[in-house]
């Protein structure tokens, strides 16, 4: 295999013709560079994968993002690796960029699935990131899509951030100030969920800080729960992650939820799906007993994004709601599991102590 530094990378991308998509996409992509990373003259390493047989988004998003730094003058370096799954560890060409990175720097991953293990850098890269006071964007599990659907991903990035950041920023003081958030839809979803004394977490793009970092697409407000109440039924009829990727529930899915545990699962084809991955994640699981636990609750809020089948941009398209199911630690909450899935549904009535809000 070749060199996957630089040099490596691109002539990658272009004995496997997807060079000039990478090039197409660059244009669209250098307006994020500012808004979302407030790149001046850091160095800059981006992070891809080489995919599978037309799974490429991942390669052609980091040549595209490699390529925009370029046009921008900015100092950027381009490494790929072999795709990388729970427990792999990520090749050593990428270690080494990382370690090599001095501190306060950028970093952008784009993965077909994980990053993988980064050895003696430690066991999570956003933990690292903070400690480098490095900023990072990533875009994951892209290999659930085949390559065509790069524009709908690069597409829900085509947004105006400021007005964008300010819508995020007035809902996430919304639910501050909430004690509990009740979600109906016309499918069946009643939901109640208790967030008192519970930040809401702004997933914006704004990742300007030392030490921050988070996904593009942007476009979430979202919470872990309080460990109080969260009782009802949801109804997913958007998209649902489970064990090998992200299926679209053609056939609804139905979660009856009692003290937080999801308890029955109803539904067809994809609900038994939901059912086998978290059998699967209890057989395999240090804490089995979290894996149907509801982790997260969270509002889409970006209009350029449609719902495709990939989480990435899925539990982003406004006019959804989304919950995770598992694990919630890294953003505040206090459930460790071997899973964090999010499942998304169309359509959603909000209230905010009673009081409906228009997203």
């Amino acid at each position: 295999m070749i060199k996957m530094d630089t040099v490596g990378s691109i002539n990658w991308l272009k004995k496997n013709s997807l060079y000039g998509l990478s090039e197409k996409f660059s244009l669209q992509i250098k307006k994020v560079f500012a808004p979302c990373l407030n790149a001046k003259d850091e160095k800059i390493l981006v992070v891809g994968d080489t995919g599978s047989e037309n799974r490429n988004i991942a390669a052609v998003m980091s040549g595209a993002y490699y390529l925009a730094a370029q046009q921008l003058n900015l100092d950027a370096k381009l490494v790929f690796q072999n795709v990388k799954s729970r427990g792999d560890i990520a090749d050593g060409d990428v270690v080494s960029s990382l370690s090599e990175l001095p501190e306060g720097n950028i970093v952008i991953l784009n993965m077909s699935d994980k990053l993988g293990n980064i050895k003696e850098l430690g066991k999570s890269f956003r933990r690292w990131v903070r400690k480098k006071n490095h900023r990072f964007v990533s875009a994951m599990s892209l290999g659930d899509l085949e390559t065509d659907n790069t524009s709908q991903i690069m597409g829900a990035m085509d947004v105006s951030y400021k007005p964008f950041q300010a819508s995020h920023e007035k809902l996430r003081q919304q639910f501050d100030n909430a004690d509990e958030i009740h979600i109906t839809t016309d499918a069946g979803t009643d939901l109640h969920y208790n967030i008192k004394g519970i930040n809401g977490i702004s997933a914006d793009g704004n990742y300007t800080s030392p030490g921050s970092g988070g996904n593009l697409p942007a476009g979430e407000v979202y919470a872990p729960p309080n460990g109080k109440r969260i009782e009802g039924r949801i109804v997913i009829d958007g998209s649902s992650r489970v064990q090998n990727g992200t299926i679209l529930a053609k056939e609804s899915i139905t979660l009856e939820v009692k003290d937080g545990n999801i308890v029955e699962i109803s539904g067809d084809k994809e609900a038994k799906e939901l059912e086998n991955t978290l059998n699967w994640a209890a057989s395999v699981a240090k804490h089995p007993g979290s894996v149907r636990r509801i982790c997260e609750l969270g509002i889409g809020l970006n209009p350029k994004a449609k719902i495709i089948g990939a989480t990435i941009v899925d539990d982003k398209v406004l006019g959804t709601a989304h919950v995770g199911i598992g694990s919630n630690y890294w953003f505040g909450g206090n459930i460790y599991a071997i899973i964090h899935l999010d499942q998304v549904f169309k359509n959603p009535k909000i209230e905010f102590d009673g009081k409906v809000i228009e997203v």
